[in-house]
């Protein structure tokens, strides 16, 4: 989680851990502009390590390792809220129990966060989209990773579809290449798999949908220098150039034989594997020319932290949407997140929950708390867990929105405390602290009215857990009082004590 704030950094980095190839970009923030100072590029191929299980080799691992080591070094200086890391396909799929992210980010010295598709996508769109003139034509924008594409429509910088499909150039290169041989059968064979992986999704995305296409990542551009450098294409990537370099990668027969100009070493041996899955989405989307952007998910990384630091968080228009949509009574969780705030400033020194972060994700369980009325009020929490583990939620990673989830299911009747495992041991007793607090303010809330409730006290150390009210309050209100003994046995079961007077 990230430390506290104290001043608004000068210098953010971003940090994105792809199934192919890491990328670091470092930019100072020069009067609320971002000027970019550093990159690093480095081809890891994370994702050909990964086997049947889910399990990731020792030498990718070592490769990923001793990458994140040496970006660790350029981010010694740099303090946690001023850096963002996520890992996207290879990492979503990796299970170790947390084995492998917790050795990366020792050696990386700062947190990452694990992003699914959906975000991945909003991400690339926010990247390219900043570097593309202003306009308001509907935009497609494509982005082939290691092991997955990521398909975006959007308008200015607001995407208005986003996918991600389950095909990149590592993956098609180890599935239908496996051996370096490159034969017609075989490219043909992958470009209809990629259709078919697209064909769910077509007519959201086919032509008619959008005015411009633009394409980002490393394959694309490589694309791009190719069809450049044989001179089949002049201005980004046209159906007939893409046709002309599937003919001349069939025809070097292997991936050793390749020696096209402007494609670098490093990229060659997942070159087809790439070539295919861009044809896949060129013919099933009917793709006529595509430009390339130079900007993808970092940079949409970095203008994300930059618009954090200037207090635009993406995530609050995000709850905003859920209440509106779920018809949310707004009153009463404004209530609950008063209370939930109030108490939390009492505890959060002794209990180490001083992290802005922290912070924020009990005051939106708080507002989101009764979501899953929508759906039956008998067991409304563990609805309104489930909406929220698996809703697409702008701006939140996966482990973020996993706690959020948690800490609704948490917020009533037996406290769950073994799926709080689930968590990860750095998330998993903060979690259950901020769920005590939340379980508290819905209780003193149950009643639903708009009156303030009485100044409380709140002293926390450890399991320990004491609630003072003024004289007198207590028994004149003995349905709380009720609530708070129930309350004190629930709690008393996950090994927390609550008294009270």
């Amino acid at each position: 989680m990230p430390e506290s704030v104290t001043a608004p950094p000068r210098t953010i980095a971003a940090v994105d851990l792809g199934s192919n190839s890491f990328h670091l970009i470092v930019a100072q923030i020069e009067n609320g502009q971002l000027q970019v100072i550093d990159r690093l590029k480095e081809m890891v191929r994370l994702g050909a390590g990964l086997d049947n299980r889910k399990r990731l080799s020792e030498e990718a691992q070592e490769r990923a390792l001793d990458c994140l080591s040496r970006f660790g070094e350029l981010l010694h200086d740099l303090p946690q809220h001023a850096v963002r890391a996520v890992g996207t396909n290879t990492l979503r799929q990796i299970r170790d129990g947390g084995k492998f992210l917790n050795r990366a980010e020792e050696v990386l010295n700062h947190p990452i966060e694990i992003i699914a598709g959906h975000e991945e996508a909003r991400l690339v769109y926010l990247g390219v989209a900043h570097g593309l003139a202003g306009g308001e034509e509907k935009r497609l924008v494509v982005d082939i990773g290691g092991g997955s594409t990521e398909l975006i429509v959007g308008t200015g910088m607001e995407t208005l579809n986003r996918e991600s499909l389950f095909m990149g150039c590592v993956n098609f290169s180890q599935r239908f290449f496996p051996n370096q041989k490159i034969t017609r059968q075989l490219m043909d064979a992958a470009v209809i798999a990629g259709r078919l992986e697209v064909r769910p999704v077509q007519t959201v995305y086919e032509s008619g949908n959008w005015e411009l296409a633009v394409g980002s990542s490393g394959t694309i551009r490589s694309i791009r220098d190719v069809v450049r450098a044989q001179g089949w294409a002049d201005k980004g990537i046209t159906r007939k150039s893409l046709k002309k370099l599937r003919k001349a990668i069939i025809d070097a027969g292997d991936t050793g034989s390749l020696e096209l100009e402007g494609l670098s070493e490093n990229r060659r041996p997942v070159f087809a594997g790439g070539v295919a899955v861009l044809s896949a989405v060129f013919q099933a989307l009917d793709i006529e020319q595509m430009l390339v952007s130079n900007l993808a998910l970092r940079e949409g990384l970095l203008y994300e932290l930059l618009g954090s630091i200037q207090h635009h968080d993406v995530r609050e228009r995000t709850v905003g949407t859920l209440v509106q949509r779920y018809g949310l009574d707004k009153g009463q969780g404004q209530r609950v997140s008063e209370t939930a705030m109030l108490l939390l400033d009492q505890v959060a020194e002794t209990w180490r929950l001083d992290s802005p972060e922290l912070r924020l994700l009990l005051r939106w369980a708080a507002v989101l708390h009764e979501i899953g009325v929508a759906i039956s009020h008998g067991s409304y929490h563990k609805h309104g867990a489930y909406i929220l583990a698996n809703a697409d939620l702008a701006g939140f990673s996966r482990q973020s929105q996993g706690m959020l989830a948690m800490l609704v299911r948490a917020h009533r009747r037996k406290f769950p405390s073994s799926q709080f495992n689930d968590l990860g041991d750095e998330l998993h007793e903060h979690s259950k602290r901020l769920a005590i607090l939340l379980r508290l303010a819905v209780l003193l809330h149950r009643g639903r009215s708009p009156r303030r409730n009485p100044k409380l006290g709140i002293m926390a150390e450890k399991s320990n857990i004491i609630l003072s009210f003024p004289m007198g309050w207590l028994e004149e209100h003995p349905l709380t009082t009720a609530e708070l003994e129930r309350e004190a046995k629930y709690l008393d079961s996950a090994g927390y004590f609550l008294s009270y007077s």
